[in-house]
């Protein structure tokens, strides 16, 4: 009897199956409790049904495809949010990406927020005034290095895209004064502007950018070698508040002025890079450690000027400065860095990567003090340094943090070697 009862109970827990008990919007609140991609991916294998919700709830996809495999994808993931189609750079022979492509992203992919496009060489503006014609909600696009876009193309975004917050325009050669003028009438939420390389960039262009975009936190100007005084300054002034982010490597025409006025309005900057920028002084780089408290990320590789004075001031007073780069600073020697061990009640600095290359007067006794004050340090790099040497920091008895990567040069074989 009892035997009997046993095997009617487990083939009734053998028909059940779950499917029959759990709607798609109990399996979707089970797929949101997965963190990771491959939990997901997991899932989505139990069965053609838990596949095709985990296709409903994709936010983001990573694809190279034409027009009708992404309508086929755009049927399948019917609210994803974040597309990236972006190109290797390597792949200077395939066109990938087209106008085609952008044609079916515009009038299928509804929903999309974001959309990454760099390198891909293949679009044109026609491209561009579909994206803006159809996606009225597009926060953030990357067209870096598709150089084919010109101003034409992009005020189509600006004029059909209202929501814009993050536009990444790095190797984008045609770009002109114009854009940003579209930008400033258009685009009031830009908070973030990539305009790496985009040399017919000049002062009247930032002067109309904050016109109209008053939220603007993270600003690429590198290699806009138009760029002078006045814009920087105009920048700084206007985003006294938001800026966290300036990027001016190699703008060769900047000079004191800049760095003025972004340690007198910028309280709130931390990263800065003025690589190249070989006209600023010591007495501009001494403002910024006065002022600029909360600087986090620091590069001035190629700063003729820096001092020992203006270095060890920054290392002194920025007391949040965790990245540092002052390779080629020729004049900067071991005096620079002595003193900084007792900081912070005896703690030292919390910097994690210096990058010292190419600087001649630098010694294993700066290498030594560097350590001394640095006990956080993850990467250092002394190549090119000719007094530097792994022979010569085993003979002073140089010990490395263990957790530390060192990029020295070993002179006797001629060779970078990595600790």
């Amino acid at each position: 009897m009892g035997e009997g009862i046993n095997d009617t109970t487990t083939t009734i827990e053998q028909n059940i199956c779950i499917n029959d008990h759990l709607g798609d919007d109990e399996l979707r609140s089970v797929l949101t409790k997965l963190e990771t991609d491959k939990d997901k991916n997991i899932f989505s294998l139990v069965c053609k049904r838990w596949l095709y919700v985990q296709s409903t709830e994709r936010k983001k996809l990573c694809a190279r495809a034409g027009p009708h495999m992404l309508r086929k994808m755009a049927a399948r993931f019917t609210r994803v949010i974040d597309l990236d189609l972006s190109q290797s750079p390597a792949r200077s022979f395939d066109p990938g990406v087209t106008d085609s492509d952008l044609a079916v992203i515009a009038t299928d992919f509804t929903e999309l927020r974001i959309l990454k496009l760099r390198h891909c060489k293949g679009i044109t503006d026609d491209g561009m005034s579909a994206i803006g014609s159809s996606l009225s909600s597009l926060q953030s696009l990357d067209v870096s290095y598709c150089r084919k876009l010109t101003d034409t193309g992009l005020s189509a975004i600006t004029e059909g895209c209202h929501d814009l917050k993050i536009l990444h325009l790095a190797g984008c050669r045609l770009v002109t004064d114009k854009l940003l003028e579209s930008l400033s009438k258009n685009c009031h939420e830009l908070e973030e502007l990539g305009l790496h390389g985009c040399t017919n960039i000049t002062d009247a262009g930032l002067t109309a950018l904050v016109n109209g975009c008053k939220r603007i936190n993270h600003l690429d100007v590198n290699r806009c070698d138009n760029v002078r005084d006045l814009g920087v300054s105009t920048i700084a002034e206007a985003y006294s508040t938001s800026l966290k982010t300036l990027k001016l490597q190699d703008c060769f025409k900047l000079g004191d002025k800049s760095i003025f006025s972004v340690a007198n309005f910028c309280k709130n900057l931390e990263t800065l890079i003025v690589a190249g920028c070989r006209d600023i002084s010591s007495d501009s780089i001494r403002s910024l450690a006065a002022s600029t408290r909360n600087l986090k990320i620091l590069k001035m590789d190629f700063c003729s000027n820096v001092s020992d004075v203006s270095l060890n001031s920054i290392l002194s007073e920025c007391t949040c400065l965790e990245i540092l780069d002052i390779g080629r600073c020729e004049e900067v020697t071991d005096a620079a860095f002595q003193g900084l061990g007792n900081l912070n009640n005896g703690s030292g600095l919390g910097l994690k990567g210096l990058k010292i290359t190419s600087c001649p007067k630098i010694t294993v006794w700066g290498i030594s003090l560097i350590l001394t004050a640095c006990r956080s340090l993850e990467h250092l790099d002394v190549r090119s340094c000719p007094r530097v040497t792994k022979a010569r920091c085993e003979e002073a008895g140089l010990r490395f943090p263990e957790s530390c990567k060192i990029r020295i040069q070993d002179r006797s074989e001629h060779r970078c070697v990595i600790a």
